[in-house]
């Protein structure tokens, strides 16, 4: 798969917003417009997937008239964790110190973005902030009944399966300090939606990151498709299961010696 960018992404110490498209045209101009109204220090990674209805094209003209948008353009349509993956690898070439994740969709909310990076900010010690739905101030909003029961089963089966604190396991809605990342496996992390971010949260854990969790309110995005299927969490529970398998196993290896 072959990617380009557009865009100056010269950071220095900087924050930078990886936010992967496929087909959010109608979202880009409302989102990155509430990004920088209540964020105006960061710069913003667009990391598009060809779309065809022209969301790269329209992100290039917007990165032209705005030196804090950048453009990276892949070859097709290749997965939510693939476009992270490549996002983070981008910044962190170009020496942001904190890197996030973001929806393009509307569903993160870039005020909850503001009090995020401001717990970055105020807690050195703090390696992951997480937006939670499932901590005390955290909701969705609009969702179906099934949608929320399947996010919130699949969060407690691998938060109990991995041994792990964090409540809301499957969220996309992080920043991660970039010595964190940097200190991770990122080439081998599973990367096909909910398990991509499982994955990446007990990779964080197991190299002693600190990971906090801030609550968010998750609103239905009011544009476009969801890119998630059942195909996607079947993957990610038969991932946790075996990652929990391989846990409890060393774990009694460990006492029996």
């Amino acid at each position: 798969m072959t990617a380009s960018a557009s865009g100056t992404g010269m950071a220095g110490d900087g924050v930078c917003v990886v936010m992967p498209t496929y087909n959010e045209r109608e979202n880009l101009r409302t989102t990155l417009d509430g990004v920088f109204a209540y964020n105006p220090g960061v710069d913003v990674l667009i990391v598009d997937d060809a779309s065809p209805d022209g969301t790269g094209e329209l992100a290039d003209q917007m990165a032209q008239d705005n030196g804090r948008i950048h453009v990276l353009h892949r070859g097709g349509k290749g997965g939510l964790g693939p476009a992270y993956l490549a996002g983070f690898a981008w910044a962190l070439d170009r020496g942001y110190a904190v890197v996030c994740e973001m929806d393009m969709d509307g569903s993160h909310r870039p005020q909850d973005l503001a009090r995020m990076l401001k717990v970055m900010r105020c807690d050195r010690g703090v390696d992951l902030v997480i937006g939670s739905r499932r901590v005390p101030g955290g909701r969705t909003e609009g969702w179906p009944w099934y949608r929320d029961l399947i996010s919130r089963g699949g969060s407690w089966y691998a938060r109990r399966m991995l041994g792990l604190g964090v409540r809301d396991m499957t969220a996309g809605f992080r920043a991660y300090r970039a010595d964190l990342l940097r200190h991770m496996d990122l080439r081998s992390v599973e990367a096909n939606g909910y398990v991509f971010q499982i994955d990446m949260t007990r990779r964080a854990a197991a190299v002693g990151g600190r990971i906090l969790e801030v609550p968010i309110v998750f609103p239905e995005r009011r544009r476009g498709v969801s890119k998630m299927d059942s195909a996607i969490v079947v993957e990610a529970m038969r991932n946790v299961t075996l990652w929990g398998i391989a846990r409890m196993r060393s774990a009694h290896g460990r006492r029996a010696d």
